[in-house]
């Protein structure tokens, strides 16, 4: 059994909207798109190309995938040959001819839940419409945080309303980087439990 991860470039304020450019998603008038370069730097990146060599598979939103299928297909790095080679999916109600090669449309979060018995590492990124929906459906089996020490005040965020109550443990240790970006990579623990704190 794979596990399926997902991987969130997020602000100390919870957004993840548009990190890698200007113009990648202006839903609601975003006007900070860009925000991760200025405060990444070459150790953080090698990090991030590490987790996309463990790839096995590619499990996407729609708007995400519209963005990726636009970029990546271009791009004959490391980074890019590894996203062009591996399956890739997308879990859509619209999209019928997806443009870019190795792709499937899956047809609601359930179905991407089955991609565990499929592959090793199917690797989410972005799409927080669907972690959200993963995360209800109780098959993510990591979060793993890319954190930078900005906050926008604006933007989409991961955990709005309706957030599923959760709790969850540190899978890995944290790793802390020069420009003050730090991953944390979270597992499921089961319910949230309350209680008074001592006195």
């Amino acid at each position: 059994m794979g596990i399926i991860v997902a991987n969130m470039f997020i602000t100390l304020d919870g957004v993840y909207q548009a990190p890698g450019g200007r113009e990648e998603d202006t839903d609601g008038g975003f006007a900070l798109g860009g925000w991760q370069a200025p405060v990444s730097d070459d150790e953080a990146g090698a990090a991030i190309g590490a987790e996309i060599e463990r790839i096995d598979a590619l499990l996407l939103g729609r708007k995400t995938y519209d963005i990726f299928a636009a970029y990546w297909p271009h791009q004959s790095d490391d980074i890019g040959g590894t996203l062009n080679r591996v399956p890739k999916f997308v879990v859509s109600k619209t999209l019928t001819a997806p443009g870019w090669a190795g792709t499937t449309v899956l047809p609601d979060a359930a179905a991407a839940g089955r991609l565990r018995e499929e592959y090793g590492q199917v690797h989410m990124f972005g799409s927080g419409v669907l972690i959200r929906s993963l995360l209800a459906a109780n098959v993510i089996d990591r979060l793993h945080f890319w954190l930078y020490p900005i906050t926008l005040g604006q933007g989409k965020r991961l955990f709005d309303a309706g957030t599923v109550p959760a709790s969850f443990r540190l899978a890995e240790p944290a790793r802390s980087f020069p420009k003050g970006a730090v991953s944390l990579v979270y597992e499921r623990a089961g319910e949230v439990e309350t209680q008074e704190m001592a006195v």
